[in-house]
């Protein structure tokens, strides 16, 4: 397949944007695993509280750009590739170096004494079930995986849909991205009760969406430059606001918030993130450079592994940057997002020289 330059940039970004989302969390999570947010939130001050919301807000569209990058490479499937052929080669390229780390993350904590043996053995016992105690980010992988299973299926109703037809289902998916306000606001709605989640537009819900509307973007979208960049530029600055929004009013700092509804609008499936995610997509489209520079091909060449790996290196630098300079959330959290980025690529490229090295960095 020939490279899509713009879809380099994309993964570098998405990469970057995971990071700052988990350096963020330092500054407000109270009861996190390692350097991830838990049920409880608390903001030390009124800078935190901003800061944390814009960078954090921003960031929130790292998951679904690489849902999409996925999509727009991988649907529908190419002419003659079978569901096990595809599905071989994508447990060669994510399942094995998932695999891999589970265990990593599950047993290298110990040398430095971030777990314990019984933890250690506990999630090494549970490896089958979910991931390991300390690699909450890997939650991640099990929708991404469960889409690489659905490519097949929906692959072709895409070959022959109509741009009315791919129309109508992204915006049933539109609709049911605004459903976690709906509940917040209205309660239970469209069919769901305590012992029913399935509700009205359950089937058109989640990450299926993306999938949708990145084959779209691709195959129905025929802008110039200049259109993407002016219809994405405004999406992604309105969205973005109201993402930043949606954090910030409620962080009152100095009281215990409820993380899942302090964070209800940076929900991965939510009407405003689905709008800012299209809209970075739209602009990052618009690069029409036919060859990638080398060190963004090599970058996002990397990028899978420095996804897995990075949860190892951030604590260091949260230790450094935040506990021991106590530097302001304002700096501190882009200086942890740079060194740990840093860090976690010269991780994966010295890796890569190991002979096989795709069954571990992919």
């Amino acid at each position: 397949m020939k490279r899509v330059v713009f879809l380099d940039y994309i993964r570098i970004l998405a990469c970057l944007m995971v990071i700052v989302v988990h350096a963020s969390e330092n500054f407000y999570g109270v009861l996190g695993v390692g350097s991830m947010a838990g049920p409880q939130s608390l903001l030390a001050s009124e800078a935190d509280r901003l800061w944390v919301s814009i960078y954090d807000g921003v960031s929130r569209m790292a998951v679904p750009l690489f849902v999409m990058v996925s999509a727009y490479l991988l649907v529908p499937l190419a002419e003659g590739v079978t569901m096990r052929a595809f599905y071989k080669r994508r447990a060669e390229r994510v399942l094995v170096p998932f695999a891999c780390f589970m265990v990593l993350y599950s047993v290298l904590p110990l040398l430095w004494g971030a777990t314990d043996a019984a933890t250690a053995v506990m999630d090494l016992k549970r490896l089958p079930l979910n991931f390991p105690s300390l690699a909450a980010h890997f939650w991640f992988m099990y929708p991404l995986i469960g889409l690489y299973l659905f490519m097949p299926i929906i692959s072709p109703w895409l070959k022959t849909a109509s741009r009315r037809e791919e129309q109508f289902v992204i915006l049933l998916f539109l609709i049911s991205t605004c459903m976690p306000y709906l509940n917040h606001f209205f309660g239970e709605v469209w069919g769901q009760c305590f012992w029913n989640e399935y509700h009205l537009l359950w089937n058109f819900s989640g990450y299926i969406g993306y999938l949708v509307l990145a084959h779209y973007i691709r195959f129905h979208i025929d802008w110039d430059s200049k259109r993407r960049l002016v219809v994405g530029g405004a999406l992604t600055l309105v969205a973005a606001i109201v993402t930043i929004l949606t954090f910030y009013v409620q962080a009152t700092p100095g009281v215990n918030h409820s993380t899942p509804v302090l964070e209800l609008g940076w929900t991965f499936c939510t009407i405003n993130c689905v709008a800012m995610t299209v809209g970075a997509f739209l602009m990052l489209s618009a690069i029409r450079s036919v060859k990638t520079p080398k060190w963004v091909a090599e970058m996002s060449k990397m990028s899978f592994g420095i996804y897995l790996i990075h949860i190892f290196w951030i604590g260091m630098w949260v230790t450094l940057f935040k506990d021991q300079m106590a530097m302001p959330s304002v700096a501190a959290i882009p200086a942890i997002t740079i060194a740990t980025f840093i860090c976690s690529y010269l991780t994966t490229k010295l890796i890569s020289f190991i002979p096989h090295s795709r069954w571990i960095i992919g």
